[in-house]
């Protein structure tokens, strides 16, 4: 079995409501989507979600860099089995980019293709995702039936300001996180009243999205503390990330990195030099399904805990991808994702997957992402489309 076609697409598609944090407001979504066909007719679909402030990629970033890899010759190869295809899709390599020391310009187009390509022979092998994560981290494996997803609470203005968080409290929510930082706002204040309504058993995480500087970071957490927080996600850039270690002695509440956590480079770096208690991986961000394994992998050989996360604006193709990840990854300490016909007003599935009250969802069935993509949909959001093989 091989790869006959290979196929990227620039999608935009609007948000059903404004998403803001302290880094950047959004109301659409410019996604790649990739469709991938096999010798035996079989199609896979994969999707990344580039952000600049996150790995430095825009939209037509993305789809230039691969349009200049060579996939022709690099996935040019036999597949007999599944455990062959998942070796080549982790092999799959973006051309390089000049002064991308972090290894990390490209992982959104390099997970909508990686996907692609696992979901194709996953169909064509009747193999669900959950099978790579037995086959790359059979020590991380442990299957679910189903798995409780995160509430998040951004910047509700109003009667949306009660309503959010009695929903969650009202529908059995375990988990909230709560976006902080954000200009103008009393964030002391916020929590407290958002406590309240929450309810104290509620598990309340907070992230600031590189909000904060090094000389307040230690000060603005220990605010928060009183609040019962369980940890703060990327408190302050990437560029300031260093400043963590001396922070982690100062404050009670374990530290999370998302921004400074995109790929092996950063994990290596934050593991050796203690900049972090806790990984936030997000499929797009960290290059796909396998290499966030690894970051699992990395995490617990230096006995760091890990999340899994996503990306705002992700559609059906990435949160079923999620979904396969949070039923067969072991001790992740909270999931976030399926938000689809909550935040996107094209989701591109015949199915609709988006988690149920309580945040609780189903493992996916079936082979491959376990959905079937809707043709006329995707036509319908495509902006631009390239031949890759």
């Amino acid at each position: 079995m091989r790869i006959v076609e290979l196929e990227a697409r620039h999608v935009r598609i609007p948000l059903k409501r404004k998403m803001s944090h302290a880094t950047y407001v959004r109301t659409e979504t410019d996604n790649v989507v990739v469709r991938c066909v096999l010798s035996d007719g079989a199609v896979g679909f994969g999707e990344g979600v580039p952000r600049d402030y996150v790995t430095g990629e825009t939209i037509d970033f993305s789809l230039d860099l691969l349009k200049r890899t060579e996939f022709a010759k690099q996935l040019d190869a036999d597949c007999p089995d599944f455990p062959a295809a998942v070796h080549l899709a982790e092999k799959i390599a973006l051309a390089p980019v000049p002064g991308d020391d972090r290894m990390i310009h490209g992982n959104a187009a390099r997970c909508a293709v990686e996907l692609a390509v696992l979901d194709a022979f996953g169909r064509s092998f009747g193999e669900p995702l959950t099978k790579v994560t037995e086959l790359v981290a059979p020590e991380l494996y442990r299957f679910r039936d189903r798995v409780q997803y995160s509430g998040v609470l951004t910047n509700p203005r109003g009667w949306k300001t009660r309503f959010y968080p009695f929903v969650y409290w009202a529908s059995g929510f375990a988990e909230t996180k709560i976006k902080v930082g954000m200009a103008g706002q009393d964030d002391p204040k916020r929590l407290k009243r958002f406590r309240r309504w929450l309810g104290r058993k509620m598990d309340v995480r907070v992230d600031a999205n590189e909000a904060w500087s090094p000389a307040e970071v230690a000060a603005r957490i220990r605010e928060l503390e009183p609040f019962g927080i369980t940890s703060v996600e990327q408190p302050v850039r990437h560029e300031d990330v260093a400043c963590l270690a001396a922070v982690r002695k100062e404050v009670k509440t374990p530290i999370m990195l998302d921004e400074s956590l995109c790929g092996e480079v950063d994990a290596e770096r934050a593991a050796a030099n203690g900049w972090c208690d806790l990984f936030n991986i997000r499929l797009s961000k960290c290059g796909g399904f396998v290499p966030s394994l690894r970051l699992a992998q990395l995490a617990k050989r230096h006995g760091l805990g890990y999340q899994l996360g996503c990306q705002v604006g992700e559609t059906a193709v990435l949160s079923a991808a999620g979904r396969h990840f949070a039923t067969s990854v072991a001790d992740l300490r909270h999931c976030e994702g399926s938000y689809d016909r909550h935040l996107v007003r094209e989701w591109l599935a015949t199915d609709d997957i988006t988690f149920r009250p309580g945040g609780w969802a189903p493992a996916l069935t079936g082979s491959g992402l376990g959905i079937a993509v809707d043709a006329a949909r995707l036509d319908a959001v495509t902006q631009r489309k390239d031949k890759l093989i």
